[in-house]
């Protein structure tokens, strides 16, 4: 079994290379889509610390637990100048299905190596393992986008919850009923308080989110905020985590809020700048009750059982 907080490995036996991403169930089968950092870590003239872009791995497993390598869902791309070439960003990659138009449909930070660019990446493909197709790369809205995820509500509604004005606020974007572009209706949250890597689930009617403070490799504290809306509304409340470490995550930094079983799991990523291919991973169940979160940190999560 996997150990959280530490680097994770696939039915190979391989290091699983699925940073800043998530994991989508569909028919039965859950599919952890991430980044691919199996490359060497470098420092940009930017000073920025990165691994040439390799592309979006898929894993799929039955249970969460035992994870098997699908291949790159999403591929760099040969050529220079491209939008997914080696020396670009592609980062916290989040995958939707739509259930009108029968496609998978992923969205991902998109950006240069300076991180001047800050779009959003979009890609679709007709199955859950890829290959994707990289449609284009937008600004949702005409705003920058960097650390982002994708939440569908329960009536198909699906939305782009994104970084933006230089990190200082989240932007959250409303999708087209396609999933390929947004629709023009936006609203703003946290203004002014430098939150990133958001993770957005609803339960009974309230909508939680979970986010990171801005101090790029460092672990933070983070906080959760609840809203009767997705759009708006939006209060941060406190830090969910608890115990040990829990002002620094546990060493970790949300990346996604997945359901299975009725239960709700937060995926943390444990960055390890130095060689970003052996950053880790938690994946920890949350509980919820009279509308607080508690996180407690633990070293297995047995996702096997219902």
């Amino acid at each position: 079994m996997n150990k959280n907080g530490s680097t994770w490995y696939d039915t190979n036996g391989e290091l699983i290379q699925a940073h800043g991403g998530m994991i989508l169930e569909h028919e039965g089968m859950y599919y952890w889509y991430g980044e691919n950092k199996n490359g060497s870590t470098s420092i940009a003239p930017s000073g920025d610390i990165r691994v040439d872009f390799i592309g979006i791995s898929c894993y799929s497993s039955p249970d969460c637990m035992n994870w098997t390598y699908e291949g790159l869902a999403l591929e760099a791309s040969g050529e220079p100048g491209h939008d997914l070439y080696k020396d670009r960003v592609g980062e916290r990659p989040k995958v939707l299905y739509n259930k009108k138009t029968g496609k998978f449909v992923m969205w991902f930070h998109l950006d240069s190596a300076d991180y001047t660019d800050a779009r959003a990446g979009i890609a679709v493909s007709d199955t859950p393992t890829g290959p994707f197709r990289y449609v284009r790369g937008i600004r949702p809205n005409r705003s920058d986008c960097r650390d982002m995820t994708l939440f569908c509500d329960r009536d198909g509604k699906a939305y782009l919850i994104h970084s933006s004005d230089w990190n200082k606020t989240l932007r959250i974007s409303r999708l087209t009923d396609d999933y390929l572009d947004v629709d023009g209706v936006y609203g703003k949250a946290f203004v002014e308080q430098e939150r990133e890597a958001p993770a957005l689930f609803e339960k009974d009617g309230v909508y939680y989110m979970i986010t990171s403070g801005c101090t790029g490799w460092d672990p933070n504290n983070a906080l959760f905020a609840t809203s009767p809306t997705v759009l708006s509304g939006w209060k941060l409340i406190d830090n969910p985590c608890v115990g040990e470490h829990a002002r620094q995550t546990f060493f970790g930094q949300s990346t996604y809020i997945f359901e299975k079983d009725g239960a709700h799991y937060l995926m943390l990523d444990h960055w390890k700048p130095e060689n970003l291919k052996e950053s880790g991973y938690s994946i920890l169940p949350i509980q919820i009750q009279d509308g607080l979160l508690t996180i407690p940190f633990q070293e297995y999560t047995d996702l096997s059982k219902k």
